[in-house]
């Protein structure tokens, strides 16, 4: 059984979706946790009931990833309620689904500045309160699948994952020596509050059916790799990228399971 017991993670974008499924695992393997948390307030202290009723301790912090002091803040918010920080979970994201000739400045911009410098702006913050600590830790970045597979519409979200992809790879390299682990996820077709933005109850139901492991991945899914990866049973990986999709990129996406 994984044992977060005595760790404190940061878990950005985690009052709902895949940031949820990640907070309540993780509590669950023993670990304290802050629940960042931009619109959705209410679901934010939700979960952090939850994560009180399984004996946790847990906190709400409010914060746009994007706003570099306001990640500053929270991460001093972290420490001063929790403890020393030893995971971060740059989960946080924003995506507008535009065709490339149509799109909008103010749209790329947007995703650049959450899914990617939010992402940075996490980790930074995180790694230097960890090598002040001097105690290692585990910087962990959601990715996905669309990194690398060209789904039309989602120009700006999958730059910005390449791009994260890439960065936390440097950043590993750079964190060898204080021993903090740096890596990625990739979650395929999630069935998340966010993808009802776009599709019907029913295409993710019928959509689910066609995918190769006959379903959409859960939140619990993500949840229990990504805790996997920041508990010492993960000690000797850094720098990786986990696919965590039931092979939904071995299908390429498009042609196969959305038409």
């Amino acid at each position: 059984m994984i044992d977060l017991s005595g760790k404190v993670a940061l878990i950005t974008g985690s009052s709902r979706g895949i940031g949820k499924g990640i907070a309540l695992e993780m509590a669950r393997a023993g670990a304290d946790v802050a629940v960042n948390y931009y619109q959705h307030g209410e679901d934010a202290d939700v979960v952090a009931e939850e994560i009180r009723e399984m004996g946790r301790r847990a906190i709400v912090i409010g914060a746009d990833v994007s706003d570099r002091s306001s990640v500053d803040e929270m991460v001093r918010e972290t420490t001063a309620e929790l403890g020393p920080l030893d995971i971060a979970v740059a989960n946080a994201y924003y995506s507008k689904r535009e065709s490339f000739l149509d799109m909008s400045i103010e749209g790329m911009q947007r995703t650049i500045d959450v899914t990617l410098y939010g992402a940075f702006h996490v980790a930074q913050a995180s790694a230097r309160q960890m090598v002040a600590q001097k105690n290692g830790g585990c910087i962990l970045f959601i990715s996905s699948v669309m990194s690398f597979l060209p789904f039309p519409q989602s120009l700006a979200y999958s730059t910005a994952k390449a791009g994260m992809n890439h960065m936390a790879a440097i950043i590993a390299v750079e964190m060898l020596d204080h021993r903090i682990r740096v890596n990625v996820i990739e979650p395929g077709w999630t069935d998340t509050p966010g993808e009802r933005q776009y599709s019907t109850e029913e295409d993710i139901r019928e959509g689910g059916k066609r995918l190769p492991w006959g379903r959409m991945g859960t939140i619990e899914d993500l949840g229990k790799a990504a805790t996997f990866l920041c508990s010492d049973d993960a000690d000797y990986i850094t720098g990786e990228v986990m696919r965590v999709d039931g092979g939904f990129w071995l299908k390429r996406g498009v042609g196969n399971i959305q038409e």
